[in-house]
């Protein structure tokens, strides 16, 4: 949806792996070593540090996603099992190195930064700004799964001269981690409002941007987008919900621009499936053979056909009795893999999903943004608004899965209908969509349709999401041969941390369960 420039990205190098004290540096990574690096070059290893874990790749999908988020928040649909609301050390692991990763690449960058001269810096500026705004994307995330992480003294083996026993962090508490991200990101929004860049870096920037290529627009709508977002998960809560209130709505009062179609969404898109940015890791990563991972879970299939949703058929294939079905959470697993093999349960749409090798690496995108505008209008009182930005949120998403059927380069799935004339906007007043009754209901309209735009492609917000809201109310079969019977409220810590970050792991280790609500779950 947004015009390709040829990108040559850095090459960044191979991490270790390992597990002994002397190997700490696999939790905090040290900066690859290069020959040569500059502030410009340095942004794009920010980026590409977490490139596989944003784009629908094989680890992401299936080591952190298919045990975990796609059957808790209901996106698809899984066969039931022992200890199926656990977190498992290879998940935890995996996403815990991902994202400690890029955050060692952002130090790195944030020392080049610092060793520049003041002119140097200015010129530079744009980079720290668009990588921290990237960041703390990305720390939000690891916020609402773990809580309380290490972030102002993690990453810093490298600026520490490698000196791993001084670079244990301390954890910092999520709620200031929280406070922390929404001050720098005000800060940056402002001066981003008044920042011009000279031809010499615009075309760097251009060159080292694959996320928005350059545009310092998309950058100031990335930033106030995910302002949004973060002001609307603490909205809730008695320590920030006056701020989120005063700071939302000067955000939409127009001076500061968000992401408002299609045309804006940032999102990482495939230019070429043979280079390093590709989604060919989606094929196994969810629909593995065996697995029953690509297969439609019973509520989002009954939702959709129930209100002739304009999006079933591309999302969903057709059984062998020609109808869309999903698989019941609250069957047996016999049941379940007997409807599953028999060809009486959907799969996703292969040619949309996992057999799609350009699907896009979603980051946030304009039908998000109008549904948490849409519940900001509703809280505050504006109906009117909040109904605008409802349907507008279901016309985005709608178009924007059928743009990802439309670039596919796969076919297997057979060829998609059009949208009709008046297909969406039927939809939009039908009797289980249409913006009516108590603003409870209103609320649960919203999140049911930010919930099916989600879907499988973007888990950690859905997740965080219904743990806020508690909707679409979702029912699992209780796992009685376990202590954790129904999904948890978050995730816990890597082993790692108790044997290599212990002092500080022991001012957590209380929380260490999947029990304890993040902050802003209150209800």
């Amino acid at each position: 949806m947004k015009k390709h420039i040829f990108i040559g990205l850095l090459a960044l190098g191979l991490f270790s792996t390992g597990c002994s004290e002397s190997d700490f540096s696999d939790n905090y990574k040290d900066p690859d070593k290069i020959g040569e690096t500059t502030v410009a070059k340095q942004f794009t290893g920010v980026l590409f540090a977490n490139a596989k874990y944003v784009l629908p790749e094989y680890n992401n999908y299936f080591i952190i996603l298919r045990p975990t988020l796609l059957p808790w928040t209901q996106a698809a649909g899984w066969l039931n099992g022992l200890g199926q609301y656990k977190v498992g050390a290879a998940t935890v692991d995996e996403q815990w190195n991902q994202y400690y990763s890029m955050l060692t690449q952002y130090r790195e960058l944030q020392k080049i930064y610092n060793g520049l001269s003041d002119e140097e810096q200015a010129a530079n500026k744009i980079f720290m700004q668009a990588a921290t705004i990237y960041l703390y994307d990305h720390t939000q995330e690891m916020v609402d799964l773990f809580g309380y992480i290490p972030f102002n003294e993690a990453g810093m083996l490298s600026t520490n001269g490698g000196d791993y026993i001084s670079s244990l962090p301390a954890y910092d508490a999520s709620n200031d981690l929280y406070t922390m991200m929404l001050d720098d990101l005000a800060i940056i929004a402002d001066e981003l409002n008044s920042t011009s860049l000279s031809a010499v870096t615009t075309t760097i920037f251009a060159n080292q941007d694959y996320v928005n290529y350059g545009d310092l627009d998309l950058w100031k709508k990335y930033c106030n987008s995910l302002r949004l977002r973060l002001l609307n998960r603490v909205s809730g809560t008695s320590e920030f919900s006056a701020r989120a209130s005063t700071e939302m709505g000067a955000i939409l009062g127009g001076s500061y621009p968000t992401i408002d179609s299609n045309d804006e969404n940032v999102q990482i898109e495939v230019v070429n499936v043979d280079s390093d940015i590709n989604s060919r890791g989606f094929e196994d990563g969810f629909g593995s053979d065996g697995w029953y991972t690509n297969y439609a879970g019973k509520l989002m299939v009954d939702h959709m056909v129930a209100n002739t949703d304009p999006r079933l058929r591309v999302y969903f294939e057709k059984t062998v009795n020609d109808d869309y079905q999903g698989i019941d959470p609250l069957a047996d697993a016999t049941s379940q893999q007997t409807a599953a093999d028999d060809g009486e349960v959907s799969l996703f749409s292969r040619s949309t999903f996992n057999l799609n090798q350009v699907f896009p690496g979603v980051i946030m995108d304009a039908a998000e943004v109008s549904f948490i505008k849409a519940e900001y209008y509703l809280r505050s009182g504006n109906d009117a608004m909040a109904q605008e930005a409802y349907e507008m949120g279901i016309e985005q998403s709608v178009e924007w899965y059928y743009w990802v059927r439309s670039i596919t380069n796969n076919d297997i799935s057979g060829e998609v209908d059009a949208l009709g004339a008046t297909e969406v906007a039927d939809y939009v007043a039908g009797a289980g969509v249409a913006w009516s009754g108590t603003e409870a209901e209103k609320l649960e309209l919203i999140a049911t349709q930010k919930w099916i735009h989600y879907g499988v492609v973007n888990l950690r917000e859905s997740w965080a999401e219904q743990r806020r809201l508690d909707l679409p109310e979702l029912e699992f079969m209780p796992d009685d041969s376990d202590v954790q019977s129904l999904p948890p409220v978050r995730w816990i810590y890597p082993d790692k941390e108790r044997a290599l970050n212990t002092e500080n792991f022991s001012e957590v280790s209380s929380m260490d369960n999947m029990t304890t609500k993040i902050f802003w779950d209150v209800n």
